[in-house]
């Protein structure tokens, strides 16, 4: 029986959803909302954390500020909490309000920026606000996660050789692109292991992390407005970009099975099964990463009038899973 003493002390990570009967493919899904700030973005807000901790950039007088869509955000208000911090999240209104909700729980505050930059949208806005507090009050911390490579090195240290220990035979790995920590972490991992994995990124169409168009996107997790600096696609493979409706589409497929995940798990898993369609995939094994559950989500994709605002009226009626990304 695991005891703690700090919330960050717990996460489950050897916890897989075996996705066949569901999606038709072998596909094995590794399930990262299970600890106390429901998202796999836990291990990168303690990595950057305690380094800046240890090089002293973070000090008990410090007041930590962020850009987060959300699950960042989480993470960071209970590690400020549990570690006697203040922390300020800049978001933007894409942030599910559970979230935002749920950040003022646990005592932060959360500034929600309403108006885009001209050029770099939301994501631009949030670090152009940043900046100016940063230099307006030397109190303020920003880890960066854009450009922190705790991000990455977390998933490094954690993520993949979890996946390694439990498929010493992994044939490809599909992970979701945000600020691309996770993806970095795990494909700088696998290309040092014994065997070699084919990484597969995940995108969103409209993202324009992997040099795609700009585009509305109103689910938050994956996809960038501005080319994350922590993405050296040199170790990817390939890219398959997703779209919303069928990131949707899949979610509500998983929740028909019983299984409540979040939009970024349902681009994964969407993209996951459209590669493995066009692919040999009888005996490959293969892995996905489910950042988050869904709860958080109950307010815009498993709502219904959300829904049809957004993506009009039909865009659940199929009750198959629609295969519309596309590799890149």
């Amino acid at each position: 029986m695991p005891v703690i003493t700090a919330p960050h002390g717990f996460n489950e990570d050897d916890l897989y959803v075996d996705l066949r009967s569901i999606v038709g493919h072998p596909l094995y899904l590794k399930c990262e909302g299970f600890n106390f700030a429901g998202s796999i973005k836990l291990k990168a807000a303690t990595e950057m954390v305690e380094a800046a901790e240890r090089d002293g950039t973070l000090t008990p007088g410090s007041v930590l500020v962020e850009s987060s869509s959300g699950n960042l955000g989480v993470a960071l208000s209970m590690i400020a909490a549990s570690k006697g911090y203040r922390f300020l999240c800049v978001t933007d209104p894409r942030c599910n309000l559970s979230t935002r909700l749920l950040m003022e729980a646990l005592g932060s505050q959360v500034h929600t920026i309403t108006e885009p930059d001209a050029n770099d949208g939301f994501l631009g806005a949030r670090i152009n606000y940043i900046r100016g507090l940063c230099a307006s009050d030397d109190r303020y911390v920003w880890l960066n996660q854009y450009t922190n490579p705790g991000n990455w090195k977390a998933h490094y240290r954690t993520t993949a050789p979890a996946i390694a220990r439990q498929f010493p035979r992994l044939d490809v790995l599909f992970v979701g692109a945000g600020t691309t920590g996770t993806l970095m972490g795990c494909a700088r991992y696998f290309q040092d292991w014994h065997r070699p994995v084919q990484v597969v990124a995940v995108d969103s169409v409209g993202s324009v992390t992997f040099g795609g168009a700009p585009g509305r996107r109103m689910i938050p997790g994956l996809g960038m407005s501005v080319r994350p600096p922590l993405l050296d696609e040199s170790h990817v493979d390939e890219v398959v970009l997703v779209q919303e409706a069928d990131t949707i589409r899949t979610c509500h497929r998983l929740a028909r099975s019983g299984f409540l995940f979040g939009g970024s798990t349902g681009t994964v898993v969407s993209g996951a099964t459209g590669w493995l369609a066009q692919h040999d995939a009888g005996e490959l094994t293969a892995v996905a990463i489910a950042p988050d559950l869904g709860e958080r989500y109950l307010d815009t994709i498993y709502q219904t009038n959300w829904l049809h605002d957004l993506y009009g009226h039909d865009v659940l009626d199929s009750d198959q899973l629609t295969a519309r990304s596309r590799a890149a």
